[in-house]
């Protein structure tokens, strides 16, 4: 009778073996794809200028918000935050009227307060530094008796970064309806 061939120990092909292989290769393929595609975003000029859209947004906001928020009862305190708030020509007129405007908000005996409603980025020059706004708000103005009223407003500021920093340079309402801006 003849004899079945001789399989020599471990030179037998192993299904599983082969199988694991062919996976760990293909995952490390997938490994090293994921990872130069992660590189390349987060390398990306596009990222860092996004990081700096939000970062203009966060701070015209808030900026637009602390403008349009004050107490008659801390005007100092609210006052010294308009001005940090902003930088240049703008700053410098709050500055220039402050007691003028102080007397007035004393006398009328208000407290005026903001909240954001929503935002955007209208324009953005990361490497001038320079970043337009629109922010919509809610203002409700408190009498000394007790009165509220409340107004939604949309305002276009101008943002100038400082010492990286983003601060108000300018601000005004936003045309309504058909208005335009000219």
């Amino acid at each position: 009778m003849p004899r079945a061939p001789r399989v020599l120990a471990g030179k037998r092909p192993r299904p599983l073996t082969a199988l694991s292989l062919t996976l760990a290769l293909v995952a490390a393929g997938f490994a090293a794809w994921a990872g130069e595609d992660w590189y390349a975003a987060a390398h990306d000029d596009r990222a860092a200028y996004a990081a700096q859209r939000d970062e203009a947004l966060a701070a015209g906001e808030q900026a637009v918000q602390n403008l349009n928020t004050l107490d008659h009862r801390d005007l100092d305190r609210g006052l010294d935050l308009w001005e940090s708030s902003t930088t240049g020509e703008l700053r410098e007129q709050l500055a220039s009227g402050r007691e003028r405007f102080a007397e007035q908000v004393k006398a009328a005996k208000t407290v005026t307060t903001a909240r954001v409603l929503s935002g955007a980025v209208t324009e953005l020059d990361d490497r001038a530094g320079r970043a337009r706004v629109l922010v919509a708000l809610r203002v409700t103005v408190k009498a000394p008796d007790g009165a509220k009223t409340e107004k939604d407003s949309r305002m276009l500021g101008e943002l100038t970064r400082s010492k990286s920093r983003w601060r108000l340079s300018a601000l005004g309402q936003a045309p309504v309806g058909g208005a335009s801006a000219g």
